[in-house]
C-alpha cells in the first residue's frame, strides 16, 4: 500500500522526527483547548464531556457513554457528571424506556458555553490544518 511502511520496517531518524512533531502538534492544540476551557470556567475534562454529550448525535447519553468517550472508569464519570450538574451544565432525566436509567442532557447554559468554545476550536483546527496535514504526511512516509 502506498504511503504505508511494511511491517518490520525499521524506523528512521525522519520517522522519529515526524512522530515527535505529531505529538508536539497534538500538545499545542490541547494547550490551546485547555486555555479556552479555563477562560470559560471549565476544566478540560468538563469541556470534553460537554462536547461528547453534544456530539452524541441522537444516542442516549448515560454516565457509561461519557465514561467510554472520555476513557474514564464509571465512578470517575459519575463524579464528573455530578460536578457538571452542580454547575448547572447538565441534568439527569429518567430514560423513557427505563426509569431506573438516567440520561444526561445539556442545559441551555451549557449549550451557549459549548457553542462559543466550539467555534474557537473549529477556527484553530482550520488554522492548524496545513501544518497537521504536513505532519501526518510525514508520519505516513509521504513527506
Amino acid at each position: 500500500m502506498a504511503g504505508q511502511k511494511a511491517k518490520g520496517h525499521r524506523l528512521t531518524e525522519t520517522d522519529y522526527a515526524a512522530l515527535a512533531d505529531f505529538r508536539h502538534a497534538l500538545r499545542q492544540f490541547l494547550a490551546f483547548s485547555e486555555g479556552r476551557a479555563a477562560e470559560c470556567g471549565l476544566t478540560p475534562q468538563q469541556h470534553q464531556a460537554l462536547l461528547a454529550i453534544r456530539g452524541a448525535a441522537g444516542q442516549a447519553v448515560t454516565v457509561g457513554f461519557i465514561a467510554e468517550r472520555l476513557i474514564l472508569k464509571p465512578h470517575s464519570a459519575t463524579g464528573l457528571v455530578d460536578r457538571l450538574e452542580a454547575l448547572e451544565l447538565v441534568e439527569r432525566r429518567p430514560a423513557p424506556d427505563d426509569k431506573r436509567r438516567a440520561l444526561i442532557v445539556l442545559t441551555s447554559k451549557a449549550l451557549a458555553l459549548l457553542e462559543k468554545l466550539s467555534a474557537t476550536h473549529r477556527e484553530e483546527i482550520i488554522r492548524l490544518r496545513p501544518m497537521l496535514t504536513a505532519v501526518l504526511d510525514r508520519v505516513d512516509g509521504e513527506g
